[in-house]
């Protein structure tokens, strides 16, 4: 087991998926992550080298993901709402924010609401 930000990961885990599965950590930003430590695209979680671990835990310490990206997402959120723009009312309604049709099909956009963007 290879423990990075917390989590433990299996070593037959791919270092790329390891890192997207942090919320935040998009396919962009782990592949840069990847290449900054020199690791491959192929790499499992168990050839990484404890020092390598240890500089990968560093960087992600030093990144916005999982708790505080969602704490900054909901804020952004609760902001809008609280100064009571259109897109906030449009979120506290549960309707499309982005310009998107409510005649016909808005389930997602109403999921999506519905959940708050906490996760």
């Amino acid at each position: 087991m290879v423990f990075i930000m917390g989590v433990n990961f299996s070593e037959r885990k791919l270092v790329k998926k390891a890192l997207e599965s942090f919320y935040g950590l998009g396919v962009t930003q782990s592949s840069r992550i990847m290449a900054k430590f020199s690791i491959h695209q192929l790499a499992k979680c168990g050839s990484l080298n404890p020092k390598t671990v240890t500089s990968l835990t560093a960087e992600l310490s030093q990144m916005t993901i999982d708790n505080d990206a969602r704490r900054l997402m909901r804020d952004n959120i609760k902001r809008l709402k609280d100064i009571g723009s259109y897109r906030g009312r449009r979120h506290a309604m549960g309707y499309p924010v982005r310009g998107q049709k409510t005649q016909t099909q808005t389930s997602t956009a109403n999921k999506l609401n519905r959940l708050n963007r906490i996760g």
